[in-house]
């Protein structure tokens, strides 16, 4: 078994959370903005996932539901992850986004992950507060992977990650292979493999023995 780490923002979804809940209070633009400067590495991760959450602060509820219910898998995405998984790997996903929108996507295409590291936007009186509560606010990618491989003993060579952007590297740095998708210009140094569609993706895996060429459905 390997454990395989996913991003899911710009890697497993092209959808940007954010900005598809901030489409529905007139702030997208705004979140596109802090969302590339934290990507680019230019402000940090936490700052920008805290300034983001501020900009939602009043949205209704069923309003950020319907955003959730917009955020997509990428093609392919779907079909490698259970490939991975009915290989026996570990599937996770890592991300500073939010775990209600990740589980729609995931529902939307009838697939399941083995776990889900992620942020939260509370509700309180039917409105988002906001605030940003997880532990991938402070906490880095590169702990979750840690603590998973101890967890299921599996040693950090033998584990795979998968990101674009700069919250990804410490992940990507410490990772046996890390593969960038369509990686940042300050991610792509650290990445072993570069690819630009799931598809590639799994032709990338078949080539480190990850999978078997022949299972492809």
């Amino acid at each position: 078994m390997r454990i395989i780490a996913f991003d899911f923002d710009g890697t497993l979804s092209d959808s940007e959370m954010t900005v598809l809940l901030g489409e529905r209070n007139g702030t997208a633009d705004e979140m596109a903005d802090i969302t590339e400067r934290a990507m680019n590495d230019e402000i940090s991760y936490a700052e920008s996932l805290r300034s983001r959450a501020r900009l939602l602060e009043g949205l209704d509820e069923e309003l950020a539901e319907e955003a959730y219910g917009e955020v997509e898998l990428r093609p392919g995405a779907a079909d490698l992850i259970q490939r991975l998984r009915d290989y026996g790997h570990h599937v996770a996903i890592f991300t500073g986004g939010f775990e209600r929108g990740v589980q729609r996507a995931l529902e939307k295409e009838g697939v399941e992950v083995d776990d889900i590291v992620s942020n939260r936007l509370p509700v309180q009186g039917g409105r988002l507060t906001g605030d940003v509560e997880g532990s991938l606010i402070e906490g880095t990618k590169d702990t979750a992977l840690e603590n998973h491989a101890a967890e299921h003993d599996v040693p950090l060579d033998r584990t795979v990650a998968v990101g674009d952007g700069a919250n990804d590297l410490p992940m990507l740095e410490i990772a046996g292979l890390s593969v960038g998708f369509v990686p940042k210009d300050a991610v792509r140094p650290a990445c072993d493999v570069v690819v630009s569609s799931m598809n590639r993706l799994g032709k990338v895996f078949e080539g480190y023995n990850i999978l078997d060429a022949d299972d492809e459905s």
